[in-house]
C-alpha cells in the first residue's frame, strides 16, 4: 500500500531524535527557479521548488539549486533567498533548448554539478532531490558520487502522458520512458503529489509501494486571497459586469485552451444575450509544440467567431495573477494530462471555482461538486453547461467559491515542508538502496 507522508520509511519516533539534513541539492536542469512560471517550461514545478526551498531554508535546511545556464551573461550562481542559491551550470548550448534535446548534454552538467561540490570539504551535501526525470538522472550521479540519498519527484510520468495525448500532440519519447523506469528502481525514494500519482508510479512502472510517499504540493496562502471581484476587474481593464473565464497555464494542447475556447461559443449559442459581458482571459506564454504555431489559439477564436472577447495574456507575476483569479467568474483547468493542478489551487484560494478535467491530481486539487466541477473527457458542450449555470446562478458560485477558500487552506507550503522533510529523516535514516548505491 502507497502511503501519505509523514512517516517513509526508516522513520524513527519522535522528529527530534531523526537525521535533520544541513544541506540538500535540489536539481532542475531543464528549467530555473528563476524563470516567470506559464511560459516555455516554466510551470508549476518552478513554483513548487521556489516555495518548498524557501521554507526549507526557513526551518534551517540550506538549498543549493542546480539548473542549466541558458544565457552567457548568467553569474554562476544567484541568492534568491537566504539559504536558497541557485547555481548556473553551463551544459551545451546557451539559449532555450527542447527537453528531449537535453538528455545529450547530461555529461557535462553533472560535471558540473560535480565540480561545485569538490570545491567544499567532503560530506558537504547530505540529500540529493531531483525534480523531474531529466534532472533525476543527473541526480543519479551525484548522489552515486557523494554516496548520499536520492529522493526523486517526477511531477509529470511519460506513461501517463501518452496514454492521454491530445490531438495533434506528439508523444514523450522511449528514452524517456526507460530514464524514468531506471529512476524508479534507483531512487532511494520516490514523492508523488498525489495518491493518483502514486499509484500510476506503482502500476505503470513497478515503484515499490514502500518507497512511495505522497506529498501534496500547496499554495502561497499570503499571496493568494479572497478580494473583491469588482476591484480585481478594474484593475485588470474589465468593466464590472464582465463575466470572466480564465485560463492559466502554458499554452499548448496539453493544457487544453482550446477546449475553453469552444465552450465558449457553445456557452453562446446556448445564451447569447451573454455576449455583451462575456470575456476569456488566457494568461501563459506558448510552450510545447505551440510555439512553432503561435497563432492556432487566434485562428480558433476567429474561426469561432469569439476573437473579440477573447484576451491573450502574457505570464503574470504571482502577486498580479491573484487579482485574475479574483476578477474571474470561473477557472477553467481542461487539461488532458496533470500531475497536480496548481492553479486550481490558487483559483480556489481567491475564492474563485473551478471547473476542470478529471484527470491526473485534479481531484485532489478540486473538491467535486463543493469547491468547483469536475467534468470526464473533453467536450466543450460539458464545459458550456456549467460554466453556463455558474454565471447564472449567482448564489452557487458563490458557494463553490467560498468552499474553495475553505479546501486551498489545508493545502499550504509549510505542510508540503512537513511532509517533505519527513521523507528527507526517514531517507537518512533508513538502509541505501543497493541498486541507488551502484549506479
Amino acid at each position: 500500500m502507497v502511503r501519505n507522508a509523514p512517516g517513509p520509511r526508516g522513520a524513527v519516533a519522535g522528529r527530534a531524535r531523526r537525521p535533520v539534513p544541513r544541506r540538500v541539492a535540489t536539481i532542475s536542469l531543464h528549467t530555473s527557479p528563476l524563470e516567470q512560471p506559464g511560459s516555455g517550461d516554466a510551470g508549476g514545478m518552478n513554483v513548487y521548488i521556489v516555495e518548498v526551498a524557501k521554507r526549507l531554508a526557513e526551518r534551517g535546511v540550506a538549498v543549493d539549486v542546480f539548473t542549466r545556464a541558458t544565457r552567457v551573461d548568467q553569474p554562476p550562481e544567484v541568492e534568491m533567498a537566504p539559504g536558497v542559491t541557485v547555481r548556473h551550470i553551463a551544459a551545451g548550448p546557451f539559449g532555450a533548448l527542447d527537453k528531449n534535446a537535453l538528455a545529450r548534454h547530461l555529461c557535462p552538467f553533472v560535471f558540473g554539478v560535480l565540480q561545485t561540490e569538490a570545491r567544499h570539504e567532503p560530506g558537504h551535501y547530505d540529500l540529493v532531490h531531483g525534480h523531474y526525470w531529466l534532472s533525476g538522472r543527473a541526480g543519479m550521479a551525484a548522489a552515486q558520487r557523494w554516496g548520499v540519498p536520492l529522493v526523486q519527484s517526477m511531477h509529470t510520468l511519460a506513461r501517463v502522458k501518452n496514454a492521454a495525448l491530445a490531438q495533434g500532440d506528439v508523444p514523450e519519447p522511449e528514452a524517456r520512458v526507460r530514464g524514468e523506469d531506471q529512476l524508479v528502481r534507483a531512487a532511494d525514494h520516490l514523492v508523488a503529489n498525489t495518491a493518483e500519482e502514486a499509484r500510476q508510479l506503482v502500476r505503470h512502472y513497478d515503484a515499490d509501494p514502500g518507497r512511495v510517499s505522497t506529498v501534496p504540493p500547496g499554495v502561497d496562502l499570503d499571496v493568494f486571497t479572497p478580494g473583491s471581484r469588482a476591484a480585481a476587474l478594474r484593475r485588470i481593464g474589465l468593466a464590472a459586469d464582465t463575466e470572466l473565464l480564465l485560463f492559466v497555464g502554458r499554452v499548448q494542447r496539453l493544457k487544453a485552451p482550446d477546449v475553453l475556447l469552444r465552450a465558449t461559443a457553445a456557452l453562446l449559442r446556448r445564451d447569447p444575450e451573454l455576449r455583451g459581458r462575456l470575456a476569456v482571459a488566457v494568461v501563459g506564454g506558448l510552450s510545447g509544440g505551440d510555439v512553432a504555431e503561435p497563432r492556432r489559439l487566434a485562428d480558433l477564436a476567429r474561426s469561432l467567431g469569439i476573437a473579440d472577447l477573447v484576451r491573450m495574456e502574457p505570464p503574470r507575476s504571482r502577486a498580479e495573477l491573484a487579482y485574475y483569479y479574483r476578477a474571474a467568474a470561473a477557472t477553467v483547468v481542461p487539461s488532458h494530462s496533470e500531475s497536480f493542478g496548481l492553479v486550481a489551487v490558487e483559483s480556489q484560494a481567491c475564492g474563485t471555482p473551478v471547473v476542470a478535467a478529471r484527470v491526473g491530481g485534479l481531484p485532489t486539487a478540486v473538491a467535486d461538486g463543493t469547491s468547483g466541477v469536475l467534468i470526464d473527457g473533453h467536450d466543450p458542450e460539458d464545459y458550456a453547461r456549467v460554466l453556463h449555470r455558474m454565471i447564472r446562478h449567482r448564489s452557487w458560485r458563490e458557494a463553490l467559491g467560498a468552499a474553495g477558500v475553505r479546501h486551498a487552506a489545508g493545502l499550504s507550503w509549510s505542510a508540503t515542508v512537513d511532509g517533505l522533510l519527513d521523507v528527507y529523516h526517514g531517507t537518512l535514516s533508513g538502509p541505501r538502496l543497493p541498486i541507488a548505491a551502484s549506479q
